[in-house]
């Protein structure tokens, strides 16, 4: 067998794998929500959950959850969905920018790569209708 019919047979790794399982998808999101605190044009949005660190820690995991099992992880999402999680925020175009911007900037510095940065921006975007001005 030959090396290019030996990669034939390799399976390709999930987004889920390649964003680091469990621990990786962990790592992004506490960075995710740290840069949207320091965020200039969305912070204010995020700071008031730090004088709320139950409501902080629920919406993190959550947000682990999600992403994990959105990604192809074996793990079960047990939130509300995205139009009653994001209900009353009126989140406008930019600031679902700002968000996408900051996801995008966490993915780099965790190295992660174009491919897999690709495959969540999709996400991203199939989910801009689902969460903009609810």
């Amino acid at each position: 067998m030959t090396v290019a019919q030996d990669s034939k047979n390799v399976t390709p790794k999930s987004l889920f794998e390649r964003l680091g399982g469990v621990e990786g998808i962990t790592l992004i999101v506490d960075d995710v929500i740290e840069a949207h605190m320091n965020n200039p044009e969305i912070k204010e949005i995020f700071i008031p959950y730090k004088e709320q660190p139950e409501l902080l820690a629920s919406i993190r995991q959550h947000t682990i959850d999600f992403f994990s099992a959105g990604s192809g992880g074996p793990v079960e999402y047990k939130g509300r969905d995205m139009p009653s999680t994001h209900k009353g925020m009126d989140i406008t175009a930019h600031q679902y920018m700002c968000v996408m911007d900051d996801i995008l900037s966490v993915l780099d510095e965790h190295e992660i790569d174009e491919e897999s940065k690709k495959d969540v921006l999709a996400i991203l975007w199939s989910l801009k209708g689902t969460i903009m001005h609810k």
